[in-house]
C-alpha cells in the first residue's frame, strides 16, 4: 500500500528489487503507444522526477542511462506513476529528437515491434511490422 503521509520519502514506497531496481516502461503520452521498458534505480527515479527527463539504469553498463544522451532522443517525462503492487513504474512521456519519435535503439518508434504471427511451416514465428525510421548507424556513433 503506497503511504498517504507526504511527509515520507516517496521512493521508499516503491517495491525495489534484490539489486535495488524497478522496472519502468515507457508510454507515448500523446497516442498512448508503449515505447520501452526499462529498469530505474532510485537514483535514476529521483533524477527523472527532479529534471522531468527520462534516466534509467543501464545493468551492462552498471550506470545511470540519460535516455538521449547519445541518439538525441531525449524522453521529456509529463506524469510518473507507479502500479497497484508498488514494483512497476511508468512514464507517461514525449518522445523527441526525430518525428516521428524513435525509442528504440533499432531506429524505430517503439521497441515492441516483433509481432508474433501464425505460420504454417514454423507453428509461428516474430515479424517486424514496425518500419526503421532511421538506420541505426547515422544515431550512435
Amino acid at each position: 500500500m503506497i503511504a498517504e503521509n507526504p511527509a515520507m520519502d516517496w521512493l521508499d514506497d516503491v517495491k525495489w528489487d534484490a539489486q535495488g531496481l524497478v522496472p519502468a516502461i515507457a508510454q507515448e503520452a500523446a497516442s498512448g503507444d508503449v515505447l520501452m521498458f526499462a529498469w530505474m534505480n532510485r537514483e535514476a527515479l529521483q533524477k527523472t522526477f527532479e529534471l522531468q527527463r527520462a534516466v534509467y539504469f543501464s545493468r551492462s553498463r552498471g550506470k545511470l542511462w540519460f535516455k538521449g544522451e547519445e541518439s538525441g532522443h531525449v524522453q521529456t517525462v509529463h506524469e510518473i506513476r507507479l502500479d497497484c503492487d508498488a514494483d512497476v513504474v511508468l512514464l507517461k512521456v514525449t518522445q523527441l529528437g526525430h518525428e516521428p519519435g524513435i525509442a528504440c535503439h533499432t531506429g524505430r518508434h517503439s521497441c515492441f515491434f516483433s509481432k508474433l504471427e501464425a505460420d504454417d511451416k514454423a507453428g509461428a514465428r516474430w515479424r517486424a511490422v514496425d518500419p526503421v525510421l532511421k538506420d541505426p548507424e547515422s544515431i550512435y556513433k
